[in-house]
């Protein structure tokens, strides 16, 4: 009849349904059948065996990812410590400032020599603390040597003097180390030939506090080209570490009086600064 199997082809399909069974089992890791099993199947028709499933495929193994190297962290750099300065004694620094101010008597670097007596380099030890940087010199400092000797300075010397602080113990220098002809305003290119000398000066005398006196002063020191009268009274920082009061230059004074008033209240906060007492009258 169409639909029945012969007994070979029965036989046949038996023994696949076993076989299959037997493979699942050793994939399963069973060695032998129970023989409750093994009965139960020979006794039951062909057609009411179950079907076997089939063991699936052991599953391919996953390719192993590298996992990403985990990122460490990034520390930033280190600050370098600054660099401590070691005090000079008052000897060394005294033979460095006379060297130096034997290299200036020399220079050459801009127009100003040409007409020159002689190089006005400083005044004083600075041993208060305290620097005063003027413009340049006038025809009295070109002819002395020594900045500040003329009326303007002998103005200087009494505002120290109200300082309550000696005359010598201030450190006092110009942007300019050559007078100026007919004492005009050193020119841009000449206050640049001439600041290396400043700055190495500073450097040697390490001051608490410079006084700049006047626009001329202020621009050779920063660069600024800003009017006095409208930044005189507060305190700006030279290289980070010096404080610096912008005044009035004495030859203003000399011609307006009533800015001895200002300059005044600039000193006193000048002497606050360096921790000394204000004294009662002014200049």
């Amino acid at each position: 009849m169409e639909g029945e199997l012969d007994p070979l082809s029965e036989l046949r399909s038996l023994s696949e349904a076993l076989r299959a069974h037997a493979e699942w089992h050793q994939a399963c890791g069973t060695h032998a059948l129970p023989a409750e099993t093994r009965s139960s199947l020979a006794e039951q028709p062909p057609e009411a065996i179950p079907p076997v499933p089939m063991p699936a495929p052991p599953a391919a193994p996953m390719p192993a990812v590298a996992s990403a190297p985990r990122a460490m962290p990034v520390e930033a750099p280190a600050r370098a410590a600054a660099p401590v300065a070691i005090p000079l004694d008052p000897a060394e620094r005294q033979h460095r400032l006379a060297l130096l101010a034997e290299q200036v008597k020399g220079c050459t670097k801009c127009s100003l020599h040409e007409s020159r007596t002689q190089t006005v380099f400083a005044r004083g030890n600075g041993s208060s603390g305290l620097c005063f940087v003027g413009e340049g010199p006038g025809a009295d400092e070109d002819a002395q040597g020594f900045p500040f000797v003329g009326a303007a300075g002998q103005l200087l010397d009494r505002m120290i003097a109200a300082m309550g602080i000696a005359r010598d113990d201030v450190y006092v220098c110009n942007i300019v180390k050559c007078r100026p002809p007919q004492n005009r305003t050193p020119e841009p290119d000449e206050m640049s030939a001439c600041m290396p000398y400043l700055t190495e000066q500073l450097a040697l005398v390490e001051p608490q506090v410079i006084v700049a006196l006047g626009k001329t002063a202020l621009q050779g020191l920063f660069g600024s080209v800003e009017s006095i009268t409208r930044v005189r009274g507060r305190w700006r920082l030279y290289q980070g570490r010096i404080a610096v009061m912008p005044t009035f230059h004495p030859a203003y004074l000399l011609r307006n009086p009533a800015g001895k008033r200002e300059v005044w209240a600039d000193l006193q906060l000048v002497l606050k600064h360096l921790g000394r007492s204000v004294p009662g009258k002014g200049a």
